[in-house]
């Protein structure tokens, strides 16, 4: 049966509220949600938030919003980690519908007698409303009621209380309310922080060896790269991703620089996977890399294990478990291609064959890396595995080990980008990497913060697949317009190991592949020599990660603004966090060869400040401070400050909640 009164368009909510939405603790979620009525009478509404198994639901009035008078919105900030809920419940307001209606008369000048029964009807309902409020509260809702009835005073003086910032205030928290509506129930799965804000750093721990007394590279083992991981710390970095640490296997095995034919003393690629539940022997043991998983703990970083479903054609698999691959119609088991490339020494999964005995395999070996101390698995290619295989496997993970992040390997289209966080994945490699014009970043940045309910991307500058144009002829200075884009548009952000150095060359011309490419050979660098002789990025990444813990605004997706500027070449965004008030505004050059210059237009709302408000920028990069207002002169050069990054004064209390959830009333997810 249809209600009295209609909600509708309830947000957050993923495929029709049949599957949750995703928040971390602390995050602010902005719900909203269109209420309405017949007539003329005032509809409010109240956001309920709370965590499965509550005893108790915490509930606020929602703000109507001041541009569409039947939109609704609140926010609320889970707690713990796990399931919660909300819904948004619909209901008449007698109070704002009388207060409307007394407004109104009286400026139409109608006196006492007129207003009789409107101010018989007022003592009514502020006598219904102090029944139902705390006591310690009640008292200035009994006075106006006992003001409105009396006749000895005016009637502005008979309104006054009724209409006081005081009794406003009460009814806000204490509403009257009738004909209450329960919207739909919604899910959100909550996870750790670290599943929104968190710098990755990847490095192979076979490079970490250095090279001999004939400077040939020395084949790494977990004791180096534990040595390795204090270089890591101090940039700033929280995990530690480390590509496949397993055996690899033998059968054509690759050579340098994706050579199909092997040197004896080649080493193979590490995606060559020989045995998912062991280690490489030189880099040691089971024993010895729980050790240094216990280092990475110690300097206060998480390490991340590449999770790839993939074998090599001596992988105990082939043998025991045929069934897991594909077989061609001359009995070989097919390896894995991508025209015009081709992988002879992998095998790929074939999920259809015997998927119950696969999906236990898989969650064996997961299961397994878990209890040696990993946390955190950057999936590799997950796009080309089952969305319900996902579903099942990090849901069954989840149940033992909610603390698991998965991250996926998956630049893909959005469909199935977006189709992998809904089946459990708590970040995404994205598209970012390609992204450099400023048009390309904004429509690829507002497309993410709109599905924040559902993706988190992850927004890696480089990779050891990927080395894009425009770091291969950008110089320096793209490398550090890279790196601030990347830490300050979103929560996530990482780096491949070499990018520091400005490495550049790839193996031919219109190649993303590096040149001589870790991926297949030893890679030693001597990091400090580079910091001595000023050939290095540390410094600046360091600065970048020291800002993005020091600033909770650019802790979150959800508040990114973008605002105009004059110039294609410069980008400007901001973001404010809500609860705090801290407010950071991003200007970026572009252009890594020449200087340029533009005009701001700062939403002024946007950063909570008024219309024509001074406000002081304070640089945290450069150190440099400025007064800013609506329009604002910039100029940037490359290798002295491609970008500003802004420190503003705290928002306005008072547009904070708007802030919070102005930037998802026209997002349909």
């Amino acid at each position: 049966m249809t209600s009295r009164l209609g909600i509708d368009d309830v947000r957050p909510v993923v495929s029709g509220g049949t599957l949750p939405s995703k928040a971390v603790v602390g995050e602010v979620v902005p719900v909203t949600a269109l209420v309405w009525r017949e007539g003329h009478d005032a509809v409010a509404a109240t956001l309920s938030a709370w965590p499965a198994g509550a005893s108790s639901v915490a509930s606020a009035t929602m703000q109507v919003d001041p541009h569409d008078q039947d939109r609704v919105h609140g926010t609320f900030s889970p707690g713990t980690q796990g399931r919660w809920f909300y819904r948004v419940d619909a209901w008449a307001d007698p109070v704002a519908t009388w207060r409307d209606a007394v407004q109104k008369k009286m400026a139409a000048g109608q006196g006492a007698k007129e207003l009789d029964n409107d101010l018989r009807i007022g003592e009514d309902l502020f006598s219904r409303a102090a029944l139902q409020t705390p006591t310690e509260l009640a008292a200035p809702l009994m006075e106006a009621a006992r003001k409105l009835i009396d006749t000895e005073l005016s009637v502005p003086e008979r309104v006054e209380d009724a209409f006081s910032a005081e009794v406003t205030h009460i009814l806000r928290s204490h509403p009257l309310r009738e004909n209450l509506v329960e919207g739909p129930i919604r899910e959100v799965y909550v996870e750790r922080k670290d599943a929104l804000f968190n710098s990755w750093y990847e490095l192979f721990p076979r490079s970490t060896g250095g090279v001999d007394a004939n400077g040939e590279p020395v084949h790494g083992t977990f004791a180096t790269t534990a040595d390795a991981l204090e270089r890591v710390a101090a940039m700033g970095f929280d995990t530690v991703y480390f590509p496949p640490i397993h055996p690899i296997g033998k059968v054509h095995r690759k050579g340098k620089n994706n050579s199909v034919t092997a040197e004896p003393d080649d080493v193979g690629s590490p995606w060559a996977i020989q045995d998912h539940t062991a280690t490489h022997p030189e880099l040691g043991t089971m024993e010895d890399f729980e050790k240094l998983v216990e280092r990475a703990e110690e300097l206060g970083l998480e390490v991340a294990l590449d999770l790839a479903l993939q074998a090599s054609p001596d992988h105990p698999w082939a043998k025991s478990h045929p069934e897991f691959f594909t077989v061609l119609p001359d009995g070989t088991i097919a390896y894995a291609e991508n025209p015009p490339k081709k992988y002879q020494d992998i095998y790929p999964l074939n999920f259809d064959n015997a998927p119950d005995t696969i999906y236990e395999e898989i969650y064996r070996v997961v299961i397994g890396w878990v209890e040696a101390g990993v946390t955190t698995f950057r999936v590799d290619n997950p796009h080309t595995k089952p969305a319900n295989f996902w579903s099942w496997l990090i849901a069954k993970v989840h149940a033992t080990y909610p603390d698991v992040i998965f991250l996926a390997e998956a630049f893909t289209r959005a469909p199935r980008l977006f189709g992998l966080a809904k089946s459990g994945f708590s970040q995404s490699y994205t598209y970012f990497t390609w992204k450099t014009s400023k048009p390309e970043l904004t429509e690829f940045m507002e497309m993410h913060r709109e599905q924040a309910d559902i993706c988190r991307p992850n927004l890696f500058v480089n990779t050891p697949d990927i080395l894009h144009e425009s770091l291969q002829t950008g110089g320096r200075a793209m490398f550090a317009i890279r790196a601030v884009l990347a830490s300050t548009l979103s929560p996530l952000w990482g780096v491949y190991s070499g990018f520091e150095l400005y490495e550049h060359q790839a193996v031919k011309p219109g190649s993303e592949e590096y040149l001589d490419s870790e991926k297949y050979e030893l890679r030693p660098r001597d990091f400090q020599a580079a910091v001595n002789s000023g050939d290095s990025l540390e410094s600046f990444i360091r600065l970048l990660n020291t800002i993005r813990r020091e600033n909770p605004a650019l802790q979150q997706l959800r508040n990114l603004h973008f605002h105009n500027v004059d110039n294609s070449n410069i980008i400007a965004y901001s973001k404010v966090d809500t609860v705090s008030g801290n407010v950071v505004l991003v200007v970026v050059s572009l252009d890594p060869r020449n200087p340029q210059e533009a005009t701001v237009d700062i939403d002024m709302a946007a950063i909570g400040r008024n219309p024509g408000e001074v406000y002081t920028v304070q640089d945290v990069i450069t150190g440099a401070a400025y007064s800013w207002s609506n329009r604002n002169f910039v100029r940037l050069e490359p290798l002295r400050d491609v970008a500003h990054v802004f420190i503003l004064p705290d928002a306005d209390a008072e547009l904070r909640e708007q802030i919070a959830w102005r930037e998802v009333t026209d997002y349909r997810p």
